[in-house]
């Protein structure tokens, strides 16, 4: 069975170009929760080292490496972008948010998830991370046909 995720809307829209959908519905599918994402390497070292936290001070280089990274862990899981249903954006300043919305819609082009926007003082994973992003996405419902076993021969 395929997933159907369907955007939900007031019937008194008003026609304005937003970057997120107030609501989808999920009707089938399996959901898939991601951890945040930043800038910096998906898989890093605990503790941090300092170096592999070397990352661009601008929003919008920020913003590419993320969805890089967001896109190679949605495709692990056999899913794109278009697959993501809601986002939770973390900011350590809102005044970029123009600038995260520009490269959010580069990646997502027509499509809108449902977001959340939060401005932070600080992300955890490092100083010099600007912005956060967790995803929930629909994958297929799981129920592709597994390769049928081979039964054992009997021995003579």
């Amino acid at each position: 069975m395929p997933r159907d995720v369907r955007p939900v809307h007031h019937p008194d829209k008003r026609h304005v170009e937003m970057p997120y959908a107030p609501a989808l519905l999920v009707r089938r599918g399996s959901l898939l929760f991601l951890s945040g994402l930043t800038a910096a390497p998906v898989y890093h070292s605990h503790p941090h080292r300092e170096e592999e936290f070397d990352l661009p001070p601008h929003m919008r280089e920020q913003a590419v490496l993320l969805m890089e990274n967001l896109k190679t862990t949605l495709a692990a899981a056999g899913c794109t972008l278009a697959d993501v249903v809601s986002a939770t954006r973390y900011l350590t300043d809102v005044a970029e948010q123009d600038d995260l919305n520009a490269v959010w819609a580069a990646y997502l082009g027509t499509h809108r998830p449902t977001t959340t926007t939060v401005e932070v003082s600080r992300l955890a994973t490092h100083a010099n991370c600007k912005i956060e992003i967790s995803v929930i996405a629909v994958a297929g419902d799981g129920s592709r046909k597994k390769p049928a076993r081979k039964k054992p021969r009997r021995r003579a």
